[in-house]
Order: structure tokens, then sequence, then C-alpha cells
């Protein structure tokens, strides 16, 4: 038995009868010995299907299916499902190959596991003559120009993590896949040997997509903000030669600071594309008013990132020149919180921008929390372990007020819990409007004032607070129904 690794050849065909059997035959000469042809076609209005079919009924390596025309994309990303091999080489309808081009490819990508994909030297044929000289690899300048042919060798199980061609994409598809493929490292290696020879057509595909820049590059900045900030240090713009230039200009006008915790490092560059992010609308709306929260997925890492308001035209000046940001207290009172022992998610970073001396914008962004419940689901008078959490959360209040630490915005929302086998663990959240003062009795049974519930939940409050700070029970239970009047 053979055990080569099997290698997919993924042809997908739109109205190509006229040059379908040079590529099948050029593919068939092949001197790999372990390799299957899958041909998807996309809807032909000629006999491309039938031809591919009449390959398949000649050669038990050939397999022909057929779909609604749904774009280069869509047929790929076909193909790619019903290949078997662990290997992938896409290939154009309309291109050739030589007999050693899958066996030099295989060779080198079983070299290094770090290799991501094996690229032919290409030489041009039909209206254009000349070998096609492609530059070095280098993510830099991968995030300015499609350098890597889409006839690169590479392994399935790289298309099933990045999910596969993005099928929104109608022009240069390939480089949106190479780039969510290579952003995040592997090395690319090109073969020393002319190994493909690429048609030109006037009329082709190829050609016709030069008019869908603008609509590309919209589309890439949306899908891989973190990535073209990271080597761009911006947006890739449509004069893609000038993107370093003029992010470094836009800069300059458009200061930023940004903060990162040190366990948080590796996210760096999604924390400088948190503007764009917000702009595509990258994660899960969880919360839109005044300010905006959007659950995101980090490299698996699971945020919650807060967009403030930009503010008034006092405070922008304020927060551009004086006054730390809202985005910057929410960061630090959630470390000082968690140094104390106080629950808070654990902080990852912020990000301020200034236009001149104007604030814009700010972001805050933290761990997803654990806790699945909030105080909102107390209000259910069945909630298991009723009593529990209330005793749980009256202490955490307690140990706020004993540091001098009175949450002004403490509301429903923003008190988090759960159960672990330790009992029950409670979160604050939305930070940025802690004071820091003395705080008494009459002022500590006040902040209980925007939770809502019954006089015996009231009861349970004021006495597990009263007993965590040294208070009498029945005055702070008369001082929190006194100011939670309106909520009974």
């Amino acid at each position: 038995m053979d055990k080569t690794p099997l290698v997919s050849v993924v042809v997908p065909v739109y109205n190509m009868e006229s040059f379908l059997p040079e590529t099948l035959d050029s593919i068939l000469a092949s001197d790999y010995p372990n390799f299957e042809v899958v041909v998807v076609d996309d809807g032909s209005k000629d006999a491309s299907y039938r031809v591919a079919c009449d390959y398949a009924k000649k050669d038990r390596r050939i397999r022909a299916y057929t779909q609604p025309n749904g774009g280069a994309c869509a047929a790929r990303n076909q193909a790619v499902r019903l290949a078997e091999g662990e290997f992938i080489l896409p290939f154009d309808a309309d291109d050739k190959m030589s007999e050693t081009f899958v066996s030099d490819a295989v060779h080198v990508i079983l070299s290094d596991m770090k290799i991501k994909a094996v690229c032919p030297r290409a030489e041009y044929f039909g209206d254009r003559k000349g070998e096609w000289k492609l530059p070095p690899f280098s993510r830099k300048l991968l995030a300015r120009k499609n350098m890597i042919p889409i006839c690169a060798l590479y392994r399935k199980s790289d298309w099933e993590r990045v999910g596969g061609y993005d099928e929104h994409i109608v022009a240069r598809e390939d480089w949106a896949f190479w780039i969510a493929m290579l952003k995040d490292g592997g090395k690319v290696v090109t073969l020393p040997r002319v190994s493909v020879f690429y048609r030109v057509r006037t009329g082709s595909k190829r050609v016709s997509d030069r008019s869908l820049k603008k609509n590309l590059i919209d589309a890439l900045n949306a899908r891989h903000p973190e990535f073209f900030e990271r080597e761009l240090g911006g947006p890739l713009h449509y004069c893609r030669s000038w993107s370093v230039l003029l992010n470094r200009i836009y800069r300059l006008f458009h200061p930023r600071k940004i903060y990162v915790a040190s366990d948080f490092c590796t996210l760096t560059d999604y924390v400088k594309a948190l503007p764009a992010l917000f702009k595509y609308d990258y994660g899960t709306v969880i919360y839109k008013g005044r300010n905006v929260l959007r659950e995101m997925d980090w490299h698996g890492t699971k945020v919650v990132v807060k967009s403030f308001r930009v503010p008034n035209l006092i405070n922008r000046i304020a927060y551009g020149v004086f006054r730390s940001s809202k985005a910057q207290r929410s960061f630090e009172y959630a470390e000082m919180l968690r140094r104390e022992g106080i629950g808070s998610p654990a902080p990852v970073a912020y990000y301020t921008e200034r236009n001149g001396l104007l604030f814009t914008h700010s972001y805050y962004a933290c761990l997803k929390s654990e806790c699945p419940y909030s105080y909102v689901n107390l209000m259910r008078g069945d909630f298991p372990g009723q009593e529990e959490i209330l005793r749980a959360i009256a202490r955490t209040t307690a140990a706020l007020h004993e540091k001098g630490y009175l949450h002004k915005d403490y509301s429903r929302g923003n008190i988090l819990f759960r159960r672990t086998d330790k009992g029950v663990e409670v979160e604050i959240i939305d930070l940025n409007r802690i004071r820091f003062r003395t705080v008494d009795m009459e002022e500590g049974c006040r902040n209980f004032e925007r939770l809502p519930g019954t006089p015996e939940m009231f009861a349970i409050l004021a006495d597990e607070y009263a007993k965590a700070r040294g208070f009498d029970a029945n005055e702070c239970l008369k001082l929190i129904l006194k100011y939670n009047n309106a909520h009974i």
C-alpha cells in the first residue's frame, strides 16, 4: 500500500470546456503516486461538467460534481469539503502544471511542520509570455500585496482552521485566505523550478477582478483589522503602497494611549485595532445604549469591550488634556478591587484617542466574566439559594465600603454572581464611577437604592451588611427601606 500522503487537487470550473481537457491532462501526467482530482462545476453554461464527467469515467482518480452557480469561492470550498486528501492543491481550470510539481511540493511541506504553503515558480502563456515573478514572502508585504498564487499546496487542516475561503469576497479571494492562514505565523516556500503555467486571457476573471479593488480592500480591513494594525500601523488604503505612510500621518494628528496588562500582551494587536473592530461590527453586541458593549473572541480569549460615548465638548477638552478617561479608570479600578480580594473580571486593556487636543474614542476590555447570573435574576422569587446569594452580595458591598470605595452606579446589571465549590462568587462591573471616601452607615445603606427587591430581600441584605461592618441590623434595614421605597 502506498504510504505517501494523499493530495487532493481541487479544480473549480465555470465555462471552461475549451481549456479544461488541457488542464486535466497536465494534472494526470503528475509523477506523484497518490493524488485525486476533485472537479466542481459551478453551474457552467457550456459543456464543462460533461467534459469533467468524461474524464472521471476514464480515470478513477478524478471525481466530478456540479452545483448551482455560487462563485469561485463557493466552488473551491465545496471541492475542499469533498476532498479526502491530507493536502490540498487548488488549481485553476485553464492552467497547466509540470509533472514534478506535486511531488516537489509534498517533499517540501513534509520537511517542516511550520511550512504552511508551498508555491510554484510560474510562467505566463496565452496572451502574455515570460516568468511570473513574485517577491519573497513576508507578512508585511502580504498586508499590501496578493503575493501567493492560488495554486499553492497546503494542509486541509489549515483550511478548516480558518473557515475556508470567504464566499462574500468576489475578487482576489485567495488573498483573504492566505492572510487568514498566515497572519499569526507559518512559513511559505517557493519551489526552485518552474512548476505551473499560468494562462492569461483577455476578459478572464483575473483581469476583471481589478475593477473590484475598493470592495476587496474594504472587506480585508473588516476581516483582519488586527493584522493590518500590526503590519501597517492601521488599515490598508486604496493606494496600498502608501498605507504605512498614510497611517503614520493619521496617527500624528490622532494620538492614542494604549495600555495592555502584562498577562495579555499577545492581544496587543487587537487592542490597537479596537476602533476598526467596532467600526466593522466585530463580535456580538451585548448592550447598546449610551455606551456599547461587545463580546469578542481574541485568539480564543473571550473578552468584553466597552466603547464609551464621545463626551460633550467641555469633557472632550478635559479628558484630552487633564483627566483620566473612563476607560482608564475602569481598568485601574478593576486592578485595585482585585488586589483587595473583591471580585471583578480581569482587566485586559484600555485604549483612548484624541483628535488634536480633543478627546474622541475610548475603550475598556476585560475578560468575559464566568458568572452567568446578575442581580436581575434574583427578582425571580424561586431563584435557588437566593438568601445565600444575597448575603454574599451584602458582604461584597461591605468590603467595598470598608475600603472606602463607593460605586456610584451600583445597579442590578452591575452585580454578577455564580456558585462555586467554595460558595457564591460575586463580581462587580462598570467601575468607572467609583468614588473614594469614608463610607458611613447611611451612605453605605443608600448605596443599595438602585437594587430592586422585596422587604424580605432587603432584610437579608441589611442583616449581612450590618454584620460585616459592625452596624445595627435594624438601623441598616430602616435606611435601606427608606432609600428603596420606589423599588418595593
